[in-house]
């Protein structure tokens, strides 16, 4: 693929949905029967999540033969998957598993294309909502033909906002409890749902003001951070710094109250609660 023109990003979106679509109608009524655990007895593989992946990654394959593909279940397949040089899909064939597994829709699938780090084409699909989000860059962000924006929500007293938090929470002590307990009694309200990318796209849809969130992956982050920018919000490190999918933290908002989260976050971090 070229520089990364509209026209090249509009490529990637066409092939990133078309392979969603076909791995959604494969899920859609689809339930766990096999129920594996990972690192710990919370972070949980069902046996959809390696058969959607390997889905993916084959159809993907057939379009982009040259294009390696950074998914979650089986890793890096192909040369620079695993690194930010050149081009390279990024592939969550479930997010929001634990949701998947007990039988709540609240999940998605992502498909993002990424370019020197930088996602360009993406796409994240919810079928057990019957939503598909999905955009590129300089192309905008849509959901079901319509084309997002970002809330108008100026304040953070006014806002709702949304999370996550590790598996090892009990242990960890990076486990966003302080950040939680900070929000919730700072902003207007906090949710969480369980599926980063959802987090994300219902950002970029104006329904959550903001979202934060720290240990993840760049399968739970691609698609939906371009998203949010599309949507005309913002995507940044906890710190308002640059954002990079690979460093497994962002902090999205409407634009609009971005600095009062940075802002929050800061002052938990300046208390010891979280490093």
């Amino acid at each position: 693929m070229s520089d990364p023109h509209t026209s090249d990003a509009r490529d990637a979106l066409g092939i990133a949905r078309s392979v969603a679509a076909e791995a959604g109608a494969l899920l859609r009524g689809a339930s766990a029967s096999e129920i594996r655990t990972k690192s710990t007895f919370k972070d949980l593989v069902t046996e959809w999540d390696t058969r959607i992946e390997e889905l993916i990654v084959n159809r993907l394959g057939k379009h982009t033969p040259d294009v390696p593909v950074l998914g979650e279940e089986g890793g890096a397949v192909g040369a620079g998957a695993a690194d930010r040089e050149g081009d390279r899909w990024v592939v969550d064939p479930i997010d929001g598993t634990v949701n998947f597994a007990h039988g709540l829709p609240w999940f998605g699938i992502c498909v993002s294309l990424e370019r020197r780090g930088e996602p360009i084409a993406g796409v994240v699909a919810a079928p057990g909502l019957g939503w598909e989000f999905y955009g590129s860059v300089g192309g905008g962000a849509f959901k079901d033909g319509e084309r997002l924006a970002v809330s108008q929500t100026e304040n953070v007293d006014q806002a709702l906002l949304c999370t996550g938090f590790p598996y090892d929470r009990a242990t960890a002590v990076d486990n966003n409890f302080a950040e939680w307990e900070h929000f919730q009694r700072q902003a207007g309200a906090c949710r969480r749902f369980g599926a980063a990318s959802l987090d994300l796209c219902l950002t970029a849809w104006g329904r959550f003001d903001g979202y934060w969130e720290r240990r993840l992956q760049p399968w739970d982050l691609s698609a939906g951070a371009l998203l949010v920018r599309e949507a005309g919000g913002r995507v940044t490190s906890l710190t308002g710094g640059e954002f990079s999918t690979d460093s497994g933290e962002a902090l999205a908002s409407n634009g609009k109250i971005h600095a009062a989260m940075v802002a929050g976050l800061a002052h938990v971090a300046a208390a010891g609660a979280s490093p």
